[in-house]
């Protein structure tokens, strides 16, 4: 194993040391702005129509739609961090999954600001109903995450791995992630295409199509899901105390719920997100209190 990690050492200080950190940061900070700008001029040009559309999108009608744009270059700069942060700790890589899912609900805010519907009947339609359960969801979520950091930040009382075995632990982390950042790079590249392509040639209708916020989050919540599984069983070799399998099984467990809340809507994907981010704060307060108690004689 220390073989294959000074292989890959190399690579991993490449792609995911902290200098290279704040040049992606600064990088998508730039692309954010730029595709903002991008953004407002195409929706200027279209009302100008100076341009016209092939599909009626509709984050091309209203000046508020621009802000999804740089919120989807912030999410894949969140994406990154992720990555990064997988070696380091596992609340951590588990937090940022919650900010991933809680800034696309924000993201999916700013889209439907740009088609409300101010009418009396606003209870009764259902692009207001989930513009309400999406603005309480933001605050409930930005809330439960506080949370978790907070007892993210608790110190262990114990732990029964020695040194060496944590080390080891850190590396094959190390390979997951080195590994993950190209193959990330390539499903967001693919999708995009894929996207782009859909829309250039779409019908007249295709351009409102449901499911604009799940592009990419999907399928990298499932392979998410496959690295969470693949931790928790690595874990087996390096722990056998109680809460922390427990802990482990549990955030499998919230990035599943994250995962199946794509392939719902309105009222039903909320709750599923709060579920998901609700069950690892729970899982992580009850392993914190777990770990207060005083070893077994």
């Amino acid at each position: 194993m220390s073989r294959l990690y000074k292989l890959v050492e190399p690579l991993y200080k490449r792609l995911l040391a902290k200098p290279i950190r704040v040049k992606v940061e600064r990088f998508f900070l730039v692309v954010a702005l730029l595709s903002f700008l991008l953004h407002l001029a195409l929706i200027f040009l279209v009302k100008m129509q100076w341009m016209p559309v092939v599909a009626n999108s509709e984050l091309l009608q209203n000046p508020i739609a621009a802000i999804y744009t740089p919120f989807s270059f912030i999410l894949i700069y969140e994406v990154y961090l992720l990555i990064y942060y997988l070696p380091r700790s596992i609340t951590t890589y588990i937090q940022k999954q919650f900010e991933i899912i809680t800034l696309i609900v924000i993201r999916r805010i700013f889209k439907d600001l740009a088609q409300i519907d101010l009418t009396a009947n606003w209870f009764s339609n259902p692009g207001d109903l989930q513009l309400t359960y999406d603005l309480l969801a933001s605050l409930l979520l930005f809330y439960l995450i506080y949370l978790f950091r907070v007892q993210s930040q608790k110190r262990q009382t114990s732990n029964n791995s020695t040194t060496v075995q944590i080390g080891q632990f850190i590396q094959m982390k190390k390979m997951i992630a080195t590994l993950l950042v190209p193959i990330l790079f390539f499903m967001a590249v693919w999708t995009l295409s894929t996207w782009v392509v859909e829309l250039a040639t779409a019908t007249q209708d295709a351009g409102n199509f449901k499911n604009i916020n799940d592009i990419f989050f999907d399928q990298f919540f499932n392979l998410l899901i496959l690295v969470d599984v693949v931790l928790l069983l690595l874990s087996f070799f390096y722990t056998d105390h109680f809460n922390k399998i427990i802990r482990n099984s549990g955030f499998v467990i919230s990035t599943i719920l994250i995962r199946l809340s794509f392939g719902v809507a309105g009222l039903t994907n909320t709750l599923l997100i709060l579920a998901a981010v609700l069950f690892g704060l729970l899982v992580l307060y009850i392993h914190n209190r777990y770990q207060q108690l005083p070893n077994e004689s």
